[in-house]
């Protein structure tokens, strides 16, 4: 019996210590930041977790005391290190990442609508992190974009400010901007919209150049802008960011997010942005700013589903009252004609989201709808308009061998009404009647990605759509790419076309002016281009620092392309589908370096020809630079935990849009620059404070930019019998009113403060 008791107790000595459970913990850091979102990965026991905001992990109930930790994440090179872990815990070790490129392995879905890593697109994709654009902090998208290679924010109006996304010289009618892969910016929203969009919610951008038509339809003719919004479980719990400049300006972005566990998590942001300090330092009795009050409102929800399956939907509100104009207006001269001023309120609603049916094929449902209703004032004109816009997509991805198949049916609603022509009939003894546009656009599209093997991708994909006032529209692509053995060098080549159903008064600002008529000399057909594009990818990599050159080429053809013409008349905005064509062509460079003493820059230079061909004459289109440049560099003092960020963008001459023969003013812009530096510190974990001076070299435009600013209403105009300025002595340059002529932004040199604050998501 004593016999048979020591063997017990011997047997279960030898349990417990075979049984005997490990812990280990520690910070993953990299050049002296904490590197949120790490995996870290026990490689044989296939047990892991992954870095808080903070950097922090902890694993625990290892079962062995010798262990193969593997660390990886976006932008750095991976890990594996080796730990015996002799006492029954090992606290606090820092594992130190080297950097490698922060584009090579990001997560992208704006290429072919699946989620995939970008080097293993076969759709050349930028994406630019949230991190990015805290080096040059801003309150709207339509700034936020400003240091990005080839895109190009334009401000269209003198006096309101607003202002569309080009890209690659092309108008921003022609850009397609996606929150969360969604159709949510478009239409008037492409003149009222870009603002709003809670930055601190952002969790990256994903940018397309080219036409994207065969999956994302019309208005992806020119290239796609797609919002990423922060995962709903990963946000943190709250998080604040707010700054202001000496101009008087305040932007405050604030981010919650909570949940239920195996239920649901929830993410809610709020902007809210706000100037009302008139200046005018060009002396030219009209604002150099335009005022404003808003707010917008993000909420986002992810739901738990069985088998990990997708569900999630957002919304936003947007709430804006700007206006511009001569310094002494005041809200009781809206719509007069004593004092000029452009006052627009606009309210706008979204939602959106995806749904995976609970089929066990990949079959998603995405949907979203949006209204936007805006009243404003351009001087005595008033515009009215309303536009409802929805959409909804069944898709389904299977993987049948080296094929993997995207399929859709889509359809999109557009409702637009406004108080102009636009959306009027003629009827009986010369009366009209309001005939709002009303467009049906259902639609189908199949795509193949073949994988030929790991070196070689081949893209095949068509679309077709019915549009109930134009008829059939075909938009087919291909896209190879090729990466070497270590994925270091990608080519890609791609081909296809885009297609635009225009609408010019939800699209063009200066149409609804009041400063010119506008004139349609003939139904305006779809825009048709056709691409083809080249991309070369090549990675560096260096002992302590690494290189990553991105160099792409491409030509883009335009049929029925719809170009305003200013110059005809004076007084008209004249509005045609070209009789001939338009050339979009150029060579594009990006150059990122990363450095292990926190060094680091992204440099870009674009070299373009937009050209416009009719009736054997060629010439560059107006508001088009032949040459931008953009850079980012930063530097970390790992001694002082001070971070460094120099931003900024050059720009060549542009052509102008002048009021006639005798308009005095240059033909084409100068050179110009827009560059800011931003110092930042953390204090303690949670605080940052980051402060700095935006347009340092204090470049605005010509004081005359707005022509006759002094006579706003052309009082002291004199005009012939068919509605030409004529030359007088007062006016010998035969010019009216026009604010038409602007290329950059009247605000000058400010210096501005922030702060951002974080409790981070516990995992």
């Amino acid at each position: 019996m004593r016999s048979l008791l020591i063997f017990i107790l011997l047997f279960n000595s030898l349990d417990l210590l075979y049984s005997q459970e490990y812990k280990v913990s520690g910070v993953v850091v990299s050049s002296g930041q904490k590197i949120a979102f790490a995996n870290v990965f026990e490689k044989n026991l296939k047990v892991g977790t992954i870095t808080n905001k903070e950097g922090f992990f902890k694993l625990e109930n290892i079962s062995e005391p010798k262990i193969e930790l593997k660390i990886s994440c976006m932008g750095f090179e991976t890990q594996i290190i080796s730990l015996d872990l002799k006492e029954n815990e090992v606290n606090n070790i820092t594992i130190e990442l080297n950097p490698s490129s922060s584009k090579l392995s990001e997560v992208v879905v704006s290429g072919t609508m699946k989620t995939v890593s970008k080097s293993d697109s076969p759709v050349p994709v930028e994406v630019y992190s949230s991190k990015f654009f805290e080096a040059n902090p801003s309150s709207s998208l339509h700034e936020t974009v400003s240091n990005i290679n080839g895109v190009r924010p334009q401000m269209n109006c003198n006096v309101c400010n607003t202002g569309d996304i080009h890209i690659n010289g092309l108008e921003g009618s022609y850009t397609m901007i996606l929150i969360d892969g969604m159709p949510i910016v478009s239409g008037l929203a492409s003149v009222y919209g870009l603002s709003g969009i809670p930055q601190s919610l952002i969790e990256r951008i994903e940018v397309v150049k080219g036409p994207a038509s065969a999956l994302y339809g019309s208005e992806a003719i020119g290239g796609v802008i797609n919002v990423i919004t922060k995962n709903t479980n990963q946000a943190p719990k709250f998080s604040a960011d707010v700054f202001s400049t000496h101009w008087g300006d305040i932007n405050a972005d604030l981010g919650f997010s909570f949940g239920k566990k195996d239920k649901f998590s929830t993410l809610l942001g709020l902007n809210y942005f706000n100037y009302q300090n008139p200046i005018d330092n060009n002396n030219d009795n009209f604002t150099d700013l335009t005022l404003q009050n808003r707010l917008s409102v993000f909420n986002k929800w992810s739901f738990n589903r069985p088998q990990n399956r997708i569900f999630n939907v957002a919304g936003r509100l947007l709430y804006e009252d700007r206006w511009g104009g001569e310094m002494n207006w005041t809200p009781e001269f809206r719509g007069g004609d004593s004092i000029y001023g452009e006052s627009i309120l606009t309210q706008r609603w979204e939602v959106f989201g995806t749904y995976q049916l609970p089929f066990k094929e990949e079959v998603y449902f995405q949907f979203s709808s949006n209204g936007h209703y805006q009243d404003s004032y351009y001087g005595e004109m008033f515009y009215l308009a309303r536009q409802n816009v929805s959409f909804g997509q069944l898709y389904w991805n299977k993987n049948i061998g080296k094929h993997a198949f995207t399929s859709a049916l889509v359809y999109r609603y557009n409702f637009y009404d406004d108080n102009t022509t636009a959306t009027s009939i003629e009827i009986e003894n010369q009366n009209t009647e309001n005939a709002p546009s009303i467009i049906h656009l259902p639609g189908a599209f199949v795509q193949d990605e073949i994988t030929v093997n790991d070196q070689n991708k081949l893209l095949l994909g068509l679309r077709y759509d019915y549009n109930n006032l134009h008829g059939n529209i075909w938009t087919p692509r291909i896209n190879y790419k090729w990466n070497s053995k270590n994925k270091n060098a990608t080519l890609r080549i791609g081909a296809g076309n885009g297609f635009r159903v225009v609408n010019v008064f939800t699209e063009d600002h200066a149409a609804l002016t009041g400063a010119r008529e506008v004139v349609f000399e003939e139904a305006l057909n779809p825009e048709t281009s056709y691409n083809g594009n080249l991309n070369w990818v090549q990675n560096v990599f260096f002992k302590k620092s690494s290189l990553v050159l991105d160099v792409a080429a491409w030509h883009t053809f335009f049929t029925n392309k719809i170009i305003p013409d200013y110059e005809t008349d004076a007084t008209k905005i004249i509005y045609k589908n070209l009789d001939g064509n338009a050339i979009s062509q150029g060579v594009t460079i990006n150059t990122e370096m990363l450095f292990q003493n926190g060094f680091n820059a992204i440099v870009g230079a674009t070299l373009m020809d937009v050209s416009v061909n009719e009736n054997g004459i060629s010439e560059r289109q107006l508001l088009t630079e032949n040459f931008t440049g953009t850079f980012t560099i930063g530097y970390y003092i790992k001694q002082l935990k001070l971070k460094i960020d120099y931003t900024g963008n050059v720009y060549s001459p542009m052509r102008l849009p002048l009021l006639g023969e005798l308009d005095n003013r240059p033909e084409y812009s100068p050179w110009f620059s827009i560059q800011n530096i931003q110092v930042s510190t953390k204090i303690k974990d949670n605080w940052e404070i980051y402060g700095g001076i935006k347009n340092l070299l204090n470049y605005t435009p010509p004081t005359n930019s707005i022509a006759r600013a002094f006579d706003p209403f052309d009082r002291e105009v004199t005009f012939d019998a068919e509605g030409q300025p004529l030359a007088t002595p007062n006016n010998p340059n035969a010019l009216t009113f026009d604010p038409s002529y602007v290329f950059a932004s009247n605000q000058g040199i400010r210096g501005f403060l922030g702060v951002r604050y974080k409790i981070p998501h516990k995992l």
